[in-house]
């Protein structure tokens, strides 16, 4: 992929895996963490072949992170990181089946604080 071009010059990729299936990448599902320059953080899902469909979310948007790593997941060294935003559209974005799940979810965690300071966004809780 080439994302100069799709994201523009200062665009950099940080990461990026695809949907596994028993290990291997066998789908048309692609992720990608992409920084522009110094003006955001952005996780894309790209799916599909011939037809493709997009969904993208700011990085300082998420607040919550999960991750589920089932016995068959193990065995592969896979696992599912789900994403959670503040987004209406976009409420989950679940990266599927991908590899290093753990350095995958620990990254995305410190990139979210790093981005949610550069913004000044403050996610409250509140306790009943």
């Amino acid at each position: 992929m080439n994302v100069k071009k799709k994201y523009g010059e200062n665009a950099t990729l940080i990461w990026k895996d695809r949907k596994r299936f028993m290990g291997m990448p066998l789908s048309f599902t692609r992720y990608y963490l992409i920084k522009n320059g110094d003006v955001w953080f952005k996780t894309f899902r790209d799916i599909g072949l011939f037809s493709t469909h997009i969904e993208e979310v700011n990085l300082y948007r998420m607040y919550d992170i999960s991750l589920h790593q089932s016995f068959t997941d193990k065995i592969f060294g896979t696992g599912t990181v789900t994403l959670y935003s503040n987004d209406e559209r976009q409420p989950q974005l679940v990266l599927k089946n991908i590899k290093r799940p753990y350095q995958v979810r620990d990254l995305f965690s410190q990139l979210i604080e790093e981005e949610r300071k550069a913004n000044g966004v403050q996610v409250a809780e509140i306790q009943s």
